[in-house]
This record gives structure tokens, C-alpha cells and sequence, in this order.
């Protein structure tokens, strides 16, 4: 009888994976599995989910190999011919089942490395890891604790409040669930992510990608193709790189973006959005939200009511429009009013 391997499984939005919509709890049977080709797959170490999807638009569950497996050489990521889903996972709980599953494999309890694929681990308040080798792995559950990697493909994870992680090497990824939590990577295509309040992350190498749930949050990213996503109230978003996507659905969030061919998109109620670069489009949705750019870019705004019968706010119109300094201005903010952009 097959041994029940316990992973990670990533989807796109709605559970989806390879045009099937998975359901949680239940279980799904195939002839054969070969890794990147053929049956289920799910990986041993939530942190590897990423390296095959979008941090920012994906969806995450616990899962289960009860099959026939095939192992991949270069991770943790399994094959198998029959799967069970377990629970989804929040941003929080994918992020502390992060901390815990390198808590628990890591084997070296020593506060520096500087050998390839060393393994730190610390539960105490205030511990210091540092890590310069690559492919490196930290992780830390007290309170204060401060990660810091050089190496490229670095793997950090920290669930205790005020803890500060840093990654300068390529491919580096960062997770932190404490609040107040500060992540910071320098290398291209590093995935940063935090679910407690008051997070700050940056990324300064291209494709970066930061996603936090936390309230008050706030994600800045200068390379090119940079991804931010946040689902807190007033959380602060920007970006510098071109062709840069921030996406907010917190209320009274503020996106920022100075790269050329960036897009913004806020769903939260009283956010703010501004385009500096060009060949950018914004798309505010909620309630009151406000948006400006620079001539060229394209505007998406919303109109919304109270409905008295409906007991809540309705939308009535939604309209997009081009900043050409003829009807509608570039740097002047504007809502939508009666189906009109007014300046405000």
C-alpha cells in the first residue's frame, strides 16, 4: 500500500489546477504520474508551490499523495496518481505552515552558515540567523528575530511579531506572518510575503513579487514586472519598475506606480490610485475611489448608491476614459459623479 506523503498543493483562483476545480476534502484518482508531465502534484515544502505559481494570484491547501509517486531532483514537489485535498489556506496560514515545515526539517541549530544549502532554525525571542551559501533555509517562530540570506535561491520564514527578514540573492523567497514584520530583497524574481499588520516589504530586482494581508501594510518594488498584491485596510502600494501590477482590495488602500506599462487595480472602498508613468491603466472599482494620471494613461472608475430597499451600496455606472488634457486632465484626481469624471 502506497505510503500518504502530506504536502502543499498551489491553484489558480477558485481552486483550479490544470482546468479541473478541486474541492476541499475530497479525493482524485489518475492512471499515471510523472513529474511536470502527468497526474497530481503537491509539494513537501509550501515555500516550492511558488516556484511553479504566482504568489500574488494564487490560491493554496494542505494536500495529501496517497498514490503511486514520481519525486522531482530539484525540490520538493511530488507526482502522484491519487490526491486528497485538505483545508484551504489563507495567506497567513500558508505563510506560518512555512515557518513550521522549516522549523521542523531544519537540523542545524547554529546562528550563521556560509556553506551551500545550510539549514538554520530558531524558536527563541530575539534569535538572530544569518546565511550567506545558497539555497539556504531559515526559519524562526520568536518574537524579534531577525534572517538575513545572501545566497541565491534562499528560502526565509518568520511567524513571530517585529521580525525582519532579507534576501540579496536571485530567486529568493520570504514569508513572515508576525505583525509589524519588515522583508526586503534585492535579487531578481525574489517572492516576498506578509499576512500580519503593519508589514513593510521591498523588492528591488525584477519580476519581484509581494503579496500581504495585513492591514497598514505597505509593498514597494522598483524592478521591472514587479507583482504587489494587498488585502488590508490602507495599505500603501508602489512601484517604480515598468510594466509593474498592483492590486488592492483593502479599503482606503493607495497605489502608486511610476513604471511605464504598469497597471493598478483597487476593489477596496476610498482608495486612491495614481499613474505617473506612461501607457499605464487604473482601475478603480469600490466605493469613492479616487484616481489621477499622467496624458495617455487609461482610467477605470466606478459609480456607486445606496439602495434603501436593498440595504446596501449598488453600482450604477462604470466608465473608462483616456487622460487627453481635453476632457479629462493629466495630475488632477477625479471620482465618477452622475456617470461624469469630476476633478475632486
Amino acid at each position: 500500500m502506497p505510503k500518504t506523503i502530506k504536502g502543499f498543493k498551489a491553484f489558480k483562483k477558485g481552486l483550479i489546477c490544470k482546468d479541473i476545480k478541486f474541492e476541499e476534502g475530497k479525493t482524485y484518482e489518475t492512471d499515471k504520474a510523472k513529474i511536470c508531465q502527468s497526474g497530481f502534484h503537491l509539494c513537501r515544502n509550501p515555500l516550492d508551490v511558488l516556484d511553479y505559481y504566482d504568489l500574488c494570484e494564487s490560491e493554496f491547501a494542505e494536500a495529501e499523495a496517497l498514490g503511486k509517486i514520481d519525486t522531482h531532483k530539484e525540490d520538493s514537489k511530488i507526482a502522484t496518481t491519487k490526491i486528497k485535498i485538505g483545508m484551504k489556506l489563507s495567506l497567513k496560514a500558508f505563510i506560518e505552515a512555512s515557518v513550521n515545515f522549516l522549523l521542523t526539517t531544519c537540523k542545524s541549530k547554529k546562528t550563521a552558515a556560509s556553506e551551500h544549502s545550510s539549514k538554520l532554525a530558531a524558536s527563541g525571542y530575539s534569535s538572530q540567523l544569518a546565511a550567506s551559501g545558497y539555497s539556504s533555509k531559515l526559519a524562526a517562530s520568536g518574537y524579534s528575530s531577525q534572517l538575513a540570506a545572501s545566497g541565491d535561491s534562499s528560502k526565509l520564514a518568520a511567524s513571530g511579531d517585529s521580525s525582519q527578514l532579507a534576501a540579496s540573492g536571485d530567486f529568493s523567497k520570504l514569508a513572515a506572518s508576525g505583525y509589524s514584520s519588515q522583508l526586503a530583497a534585492s535579487g531578481d524574481s525574489s517572492q516576498l510575503a506578509a499576512s500580519g499588520d503593519s508589514s513593510q516589504l521591498a523588492a528591488s530586482g525584477y519580476s519581484s513579487q509581494l503579496a500581504a494581508s495585513g492591514d497598514f501594510s505597505k509593498l514597494a518594488a522598483s524592478g521591472y514586472s514587479s507583482k504587489l498584491a494587498a488585502s488590508g485596510y490602507s495599505s500603501q502600494l508602489a512601484a517604480s519598475g515598468y510594466s509593474s501590477k498592483l492590486a488592492a482590495s483593502g479599503y482606503s488602500s493607495q497605489l502608486a506606480a511610476s513604471g511605464d506599462s504598469s497597471q493598478l487595480a483597487a476593489s477596496g472602498d476610498s482608495s486612491q490610485l495614481e499613474l505617473s508613468g506612461e501607457n499605464c491603466v487604473g482601475a478603480g472599482i469600490g466605493i469613492n475611489n479616487k484616481i489621477k494620471g499622467k496624458k495617455g494613461n487609461w482610467i477605470t472608475l466606478a459609480e456607486w448608491i445606496y439602495d434603501d430597499n436593498k440595504k446596501r451600496y449598488i453600482p450604477i455606472c462604470v466608465k473608462s476614459a483616456q487622460i487627453d488634457n481635453i476632457s479629462v486632465f493629466e495630475d488632477k484626481w477625479y471620482q465618477l459623479k452622475n456617470g461624469e469624471f469630476i476633478e475632486v
